[in-house]
């Protein structure tokens, strides 16, 4: 299993509903709450964002590889979930 690395801004709606989708499938099936999410800030961890290609928030990548940017849907948050329980 491979972790969630999530960029995120801690004012973007955006990702507060990205954040509320990933607890709602978590809630709804307790096998995705094995991923592990590391959740990083942008603006505080500016020098570490900049080693990742994005440019909207939120940001999803499984094993350095990018799923996701940008406005969020359940299904994007619900397949960065799957992606990571399925690779190493």
């Amino acid at each position: 299993m491979a972790k969630i690395v999530y960029f995120y801004l801690e004012k973007c709606p955006h990702c507060k509903n990205a954040d509320r989708m990933f607890a709602e499938l978590i809630g709804k099936n307790p096998e995705y709450a094995q991923v592990e999410i590391a959740k990083v800030e942008d603006k505080q961890n500016a020098l570490y964002a900049t080693k990742y290609d994005y440019f909207y928030v939120p940001a999803f990548y499984v094993n350095e590889r990018k799923l996701h940017e940008g406005v969020p849907t359940m299904e994007i948050v619900e397949n960065a979930l799957k992606t990571a329980l399925a690779e190493d």
